[in-house]
């Protein structure tokens, strides 16, 4: 068996694969939280150490607002295309938003047409106009540009009080996210690496196929809640498992399925598709479930050792696939029966791991040869050959003007602000509230 030892370099991570070591106890299909000593703000984990283009020893986050970076386009080995855009998106907002007075507007009632007086006067300097005149179309018109570019909502021209302390934070907070953008995107496999690789960004809740560093396509994904984070890591997706399993985690197996059986009997396991195996063995029998002191287990009195999974069907919390990345995090992405979920604006709801839109769509790129059929439980299918999977977070997204800010829903652009700016604080979170989580990855 393979143990995983983190070797930490500076502000990036890599994990080695070393033989010899002893069976982990199992978790069944349930991510396991980063590590404190990760920090996920900037930190990156290379669980396979080729996949790192950048990691140096002693490394630490690069000074992105005192560097332009305008490599020649034919140039191999370049940054990633998705750093290239962001530098460019950086350079445009210096020169729009970032050349502005930094004027400090004082609390008070929302500003909207119409409005005069000091806090007027202080909002049209800040916007680069003259103290001079009140509230007009002009003053609307930059505020809902401004709300645009800066993710406030829906840019309505009305300066209340989200807006009003978001001006007060200044453009060099602004920038400063763009940067730590930038250092994320930085991580990324650069130009010429790799023929095909995928980008999952738990910052927008998408995933991109990239092909000669080219998005090929792209999808809408649904990944870890704040609280049960989609690590940022970069790992080879080596095979896939049509039909798969969902193997109960242990402790759930304690906390939930015994209580159910409490609850609706032994019939729990038929009506909702469920078998127990023995053990975690791979060639474990099935047992009858009325064998087992189900009472024991959901006391603590018993640990369960017994294995309780999910049978393939269209009640499975896997779907239809499975798409497996050997680490120590408990990550993979998967099909699931739970379609609808796709059209929420919050799709930061499972458990950690990464809920495909379109698998069928998915595999067939993956698989370019076509993925064989089979109804078989439980299909192993190896990949042609592995597929890079780079999972970050970005919270800021290029645009024709420059850039559009989104949401920090992890909060690691406050944690990250600290790692690259010292003791500069940034304001986090996403105040929208958030459905329950589900209990699948």
């Amino acid at each position: 068996m393979l143990k995983r030892l983190s070797l930490v370099f500076g502000a990036a991570t890599l994990l080695v694969a070393t033989p010899g070591a002893a069976q982990v106890q199992p978790r069944g299909d349930e991510p396991v939280a980063v590590p404190r000593t990760i920090k996920q703000g900037i930190d990156f984990v290379y669980v396979d150490p080729q996949m790192s283009t950048v990691a140096r020893k002693k490394q630490r986050p690069q000074n992105w607002l005192s560097r332009i970076f305008n490599p020649a386009a034919s140039r191999r080995n370049q940054p990633n295309p998705m750093f290239l855009d962001l530098a460019r998106g950086l350079q445009q907002y210096q020169a729009t938003w970032g050349r502005l007075p930094q004027t400090k507007i004082p609390a008070g009632p929302a500003l909207k047409p119409g409005s005069t007086g000091k806090r007027v006067a202080a909002l049209r300097q800040r916007l680069g106009l003259s103290a001079a005149g009140g509230y007009d179309q002009q003053v609307a018109q930059l505020v809902s540009s401004y709300q645009q570019v800066h993710g406030l909502g829906k840019p309505d021209g009305v300066a209340g009080r989200g807006t009003i302390s978001s001006l007060n934070l200044g453009s060099s907070h602004y920038a400063r996210r763009i940067a730590i953008n930038m250092e994320r995107a930085w991580r990324l496999p650069t130009t010429g690496t790799f023929d095909r690789y995928v980008v999952v960004d738990s910052g927008s809740a998408q995933t991109y196929l990239f092909n000669r560093d080219r998005v090929a396509d792209g999808m809408r994904v649904i990944v870890g809640a704040p609280e049960t984070k989609t690590p940022m890591m970069a790992v080879l997706m080596r095979d896939a498992l049509a039909n798969p399993y969902w193997n109960v985690p242990p402790e759930l197996v304690r906390s939930l399925t015994a209580k159910k059986v409490k609850e609706q009997g032994l019939s729990y396991f038929n009506n909702f598709h469920y078998e127990v195996l023995r053990d975690w063995g791979p060639n474990a029998p099935v047992v009858d479930p009325k064998t087992i002191n189900w009472k024991a287990v959901a006391s603590s009195k018993k640990v369960p050792t017994m294995r309780v999974r999910q049978k393939p069907g269209p009640w499975n919390s896997m779907g239809e696939m499975k798409f497996e990345m050997p680490n120590d995090f408990g990550i993979y992405l998967h099909d699931t029966p739970l379609k609808e979920k796709f059209a929420l604006s919050d799709r930061w709801i499972s458990n950690g791991c990464v809920r495909l839109e379109d698998y069928r769509r998915f595999a067939s790129w993956v698989f370019p040869r076509g993925l064989p059929a089979s109804s078989a439980a439980e299909q192993r299918i190896e990949l042609p050959r592995p597929v890079p999977i780079y999972m970050t977070y970005l919270t800021v997204a290029p645009s024709n003007n420059g850039v559009v800010f989104r949401g920090d829903p992890y909060g690691f652009d406050a944690l990250a602000m600290p790692q690259m700016f010292g003791s500069a604080q940034i304001a986090s979170g996403n105040d929208a509230e958030r459905p329950a989580m589900n209990s699948a990855a």
